[in-house]
């Protein structure tokens, strides 16, 4: 059952990252829109009502998921900037992907999300090495967040699940 939850693993913070390493996460979310786009062409209707382990979400409410997870992201992105160690608010995403949004065609999303790493990689390549390690503080966590590491996850996040909608697609 933990291999269909976590397909490529948990997510490990790391103490620090090296240049390369923040370079490999900006080009996955840069590239995260276009591999999302190709892997949900084909799917097919049942493919997006199957769940990708029992008890878990079915494809349409991962796709609409990851939307509002990096839309989250985004704004999350901004108040660290913006302001000084911002605590964050966090959201129920099982509420959250029980909604008629999540509902709508996948492709409202999809774009959604080719919009929103638009906007994350500009604001990413922005920002200096004092910028990369300004925090926020996550309430659910009870922990401080730099930039460098929420990089890193959302990395992970993108492709933890493209690897669930492969599951669901039985390409995995």
């Amino acid at each position: 059952m933990k291999e269909l939850q976590y397909p490529i693993g948990n997510f490990k913070a790391q103490d620090s990252y090296t240049r390369a390493e923040l370079d490999e996460f900006l080009q996955n979310l840069g590239d995260f829109p276009k591999e999302l786009a190709t892997v949900t062409s084909d799917i097919s209707e049942e493919q997006l009502s199957t769940a990708y382990r029992p008890g878990g979400w079915t494809a349409r409410q991962v796709i609409h998921h990851v939307a509002d997870s990096h839309m989250n992201m985004l704004v999350r992105l901004k108040w660290t900037q913006t302001e000084e160690t911002p605590h964050i608010k966090a959201y129920f995403e099982d509420r959250w992907a029980k909604e008629a949004d999540y509902q709508l065609p996948i492709d409202v999303s999809v774009n959604m999300i080719k919009s929103i790493h638009a906007k994350v990689v500009a604001l990413l390549s922005s920002y200096t090495d004092d910028e990369l390690n300004k925090q926020y503080f996550h309430p659910e966590s009870k922990k401080l967040w730099n930039i460098k590491t929420v990089m890193a996850l959302y990395a992970w996040h993108g492709q933890h699940h493209l690897a669930h909608i492969k599951i669901c697609k039985g390409e995995w």
